[in-house]
């Protein structure tokens, strides 16, 4: 998923590992894209490569608006901001948790 996010020219791509400190997930990526347009082709683009891999029935949250996008795939999940919206919800402290670089497999 990172490589997508690589690929798409994602800003400030963030891997946390949850395994251990949350049942939702085992890592949450969080990534900035300058505008609504291009966070909506990254989840698209992210939802094909999950779809390749076999997760079916993602129903990504905000991918209209393409402010906030949503996706949960399953032991990954991904949130896609404008800049200014990941600045106001600031989730990384909230997790306050080791960030990892570069830890998760290419997908």
């Amino acid at each position: 998923m990172k490589t997508s996010l690589d690929d798409h020219l994602a800003e400030n791509v963030v891997v946390i590992e949850l395994q251990g400190k949350s049942s939702i997930a085992d890592y949450m990526i969080i990534a900035s894209g300058r505008g609504s347009r291009q966070i909506i082709a990254m989840a698209d683009h992210l939802l094909q490569v999950l779809k390749s891999h076999g997760q079916i029935g993602i129903t990504p949250e905000g991918i209209k608006q393409g402010d906030w996008v949503l996706i949960d795939g399953g032991d990954i999940i991904v949130h896609l901001f404008r800049p200014e919206v990941r600045e106001f919800y600031n989730l990384e402290k909230m997790w306050n948790v080791e960030i990892l670089e570069n830890d998760i497999s290419s997908g």
